[in-house]
């Protein structure tokens, strides 16, 4: 069993930056890839980023590639989501979550993610 808590969401404006962060507790956290994904109101979640065990692969979503870094640091059992450049339509309740597959590096579907975050907000003003 894996716990994951998020924080670093809140209220900014179009053009700013904001780092979220996820920290888990429970199992061995590098034995897990990770992701972040968000959902907005009236939308379905979908996939922002992921990383793998180790932290040297990694995959974003075309809409926050090149405005978006995710990192993972083991020893602290935390990973993060560098948000740079934000837009309105950034605006979302983010979630971090954790994969007990194993196949692949990292993966970017919700339904391959067992563990999730309670998800925190944030809002981009224009």
């Amino acid at each position: 069993q894996v716990q994951l808590v998020e924080s670093g969401g809140g209220l900014v404006q179009a053009g700013d930056s904001l780092r979220l962060s996820c920290t888990a507790s429970g199992r061995t956290f590098i034995n897990y890839p990770v992701g972040w994904f968000r959902q907005a109101p009236g939308k379905e979640r979908e996939f922002v980023a992921a990383i793998s065990k180790i932290g040297g692969r990694t995959s974003c979503a075309d809409p926050v590639r090149g405005r978006f870094t995710i990192s993972r640091d083991n020893a602290k059992n935390t990973i993060y989501l560098q948000m740079s450049r934000l837009k309105p339509e950034d605006t979302a309740v983010y979630y971090c979550a954790a994969s007990g597959l194993t196949d692949r590096f990292y993966y970017t579907r919700d339904h391959e993610y067992t563990y999730w975050g309670q998800g925190t907000q944030v809002t981009v003003s224009s």
